[in-house]
């Protein structure tokens, strides 16, 4: 799995000045694709470990890591829902409620979010291969221990995203979230990811199985640890 440099930066809690000097003062792996830095996540989990750097957040996280509170996926996404067949034009119609009707926020915080979401700039995308993007906000926020949502949308056309991709395959999977926290945002992201990664659930996903199937595949991986959310709502 490759990541970019922002995921890279975000994980180790640096700069990406400070990623690029590892690239050429350190001997970090990566690679150069179209002018833009990717790196393949086992060489950097490697490279980080040897030099006491490992990270315990997002994209590097332990895979086997146990968080003692968090949130569960599954009523996340019960939550924001999956959202079938939306044009790629239609991203942000579907984007704008789920934050419109963000639980646990204030109404001058779904306002203040609404804005950042239509905002320049306000969205990232974070392509992870195989036909899955996670869009987020791009600037953190701090919303307390009871907010959060989780969306999945299933496109009926291929997503053109300005981020560098990992592989040639067209994003057709999005997953949307709205973290309660900065630390909690790296944790959401990392788990998507890996539950992504392989397994049942990106299989289902891509063979567009119905709603039931995914939420059961979801809870599945709550239940096995893998699900959950560090440092907000507890299980």
């Amino acid at each position: 799995m490759y990541l970019n440099l922002t995921q890279i930066a975000e994980s180790f809690g640096v700069s990406e000045r400070m990623v690029e000097d590892w690239t050429r003062n350190e001997s970090l792996p990566h690679t150069s694709d179209r002018g833009r830095l990717l790196f393949d996540r086992a060489q950097v989990a490697h490279w980080a470990e040897g030099r006491g750097l490992a990270a315990k957040v997002g994209f590097l996280s332990p895979e086997s890591a146990v968080f003692a509170t968090g949130w569960h996926l599954e009523p996340l996404l019960r939550t924001g829902g999956i959202w079938r067949d939306v044009p790629a034009a239609g991203v942000l119609a579907v984007l704008g409620p789920m934050v419109a009707s963000l639980p646990g926020a204030t109404p001058a915080i779904r306002q203040l979010l609404a804005g950042r979401l239509n905002g320049r700039d306000g969205l990232t995308f974070a392509p992870i291969g195989g036909g899955f993007a996670l869009p987020h906000l791009r600037a953190r926020v701090a919303l307390g221990r009871d907010s959060g949502t989780l969306g999945l949308l299933l496109l009926s056309e291929a997503l053109a995203v300005a981020e560098p991709m990992p592989d040639a395959v067209p994003i057709r999977q999005l997953f949307f979230f709205v973290a309660p926290s900065p630390r909690a945002h790296l944790d959401l992201e990392g788990r998507i990811c890996r539950l992504l990664a392989r397994g049942p659930l990106r299989e289902l996903i891509i063979g567009r199985a119905p709603d039931e199937d995914i939420y059961r595949a979801i809870a599945a991986a709550d239940k096995l640890g893998t699900g959950g959310v560090a440092g907000d709502k507890p299980a």
